[in-house]
């Protein structure tokens, strides 16, 4: 699986919207839509954010885990 695929898998079994997680990020919903859509990724900083809103580690928000 693929970095933005698991990011809207778990933002889908969360009931947070895409718009919840943008103001969390401090980013615009556009901005990031481009996460979930393959097309820009986030940085660190915005990836520890991520991880700690849905309570997972980075590796698996990063799918690291996966060969």
């Amino acid at each position: 699986m693929k970095f933005n695929e698991r990011l809207k898998e778990l933002r889908k079994q969360s009931p947070l919207t895409q718009k919840d997680i943008a103001d969390r990020l401090n980013i615009s919903v556009s901005a990031y839509q481009y996460y979930e859509q393959g097309k820009n990724e986030p940085n660190i900083e915005k990836l520890i954010i991520l991880a700690n809103l849905f309570d997972v580690t980075l590796d698996d928000l990063t799918c690291r885990h996966e060969n």
